[in-house]
C-alpha cells in the first residue's frame, strides 16, 4: 500500500520536473521582443514575470528553514509572526514588485533557466531527505501576501506552494507560441 506522504511527495517530484522542464522552453524559444513585452495582468515585462516566476522558487530555502523553526515552537508564534508580516503587506509588495524588475536586470534569461535547474534539484534532494512528521508539520503564514498562501500550511503544503505560483503567472506571459508564424498568437491563445 501506498502512503499518502510517497503520494504528496511524486507529486511534488513531478511539479518540480516539469516547472523545469517548461521553463527552459520559455525562455528559450522567448525572442528579445518578447521579453520586452509587458505581460497580462501584471506591470512587468515578460522578462521580468519569468524572474519573478524563478524567485517563488529561490524563496523556498528561506521558507523552508523558516518552517523548521517555527514548528519547534508553539503555533501561536507563527500565528502572531504572520499576522505582522500581513500588516506589511504594502511594504512588501512593493520590493516584490522592484526586486523582479532589477532581478530581469540581473539575470538574464538563460541564467534563470539554469538557476531554476539548479534550485528544483536541489529542492528535489531536500524533498527526498526530509521524513513524514517533517513534511506534515507545518506554521501560519501571511495570507495576504500571496494568494496561494494559506492560513496554515504544512512543510508538504508549502512544496507545493511555488508550481501554484509559477502556473498562475505562467498564464499572464505574453509570449509568442513556438512556430506560430506571422500574426503570432500569444502562450494561451489570448488575444492583446
Amino acid at each position: 500500500m501506498i502512503s499518502v506522504d510517497m503520494v504528496d511527495r511524486e507529486a511534488i517530484y513531478e511539479e518540480l520536473r516539469g516547472a523545469r522542464a517548461t521553463f527552459r522552453r520559455l525562455v528559450e524559444d522567448a525572442r528579445p521582443d518578447d521579453l520586452a513585452r509587458e505581460s497580462s495582468g501584471t506591470r512587468w515585462t515578460n522578462q521580468q514575470l519569468l524572474f519573478h516566476m524563478l524567485f517563488g522558487y529561490l524563496l523556498m530555502r528561506p521558507l523552508l528553514v523558516l518552517a523548521g523553526m517555527f514548528t519547534r515552537m508553539p503555533v501561536s508564534a507563527s500565528r502572531v509572526f504572520a499576522k505582522a508580516l500581513d500588516e506589511m503587506t504594502g511594504p512588501f509588495h512593493w520590493v516584490n514588485y522592484l526586486g523582479s524588475c532589477l532581478g530581469a536586470r540581473v539575470f538574464p534569461p538563460r541564467r534563470m533557466a539554469a538557476t531554476l535547474d539548479r534550485v528544483t534539484m536541489a529542492l528535489e534532494r531536500r524533498l527526498r531527505a526530509e521524513t513524514g512528521a517533517r513534511l506534515h508539520s507545518g506554521m501560519h503564514y501571511p495570507v495576504r501576501w500571496d494568494p496561494f498562501f494559506k492560513d496554515f500550511m504544512t512543510v508538504a503544503d508549502l512544496y507545493h506552494y511555488p508550481a501554484q505560483h509559477f502556473d498562475f503567472h505562467k498564464q499572464q506571459l505574453t509570449l509568442r507560441q513556438v512556430g506560430a508564424r506571422s500574426g503570432d498568437q500569444d502562450l494561451g491563445d489570448r488575444e492583446r
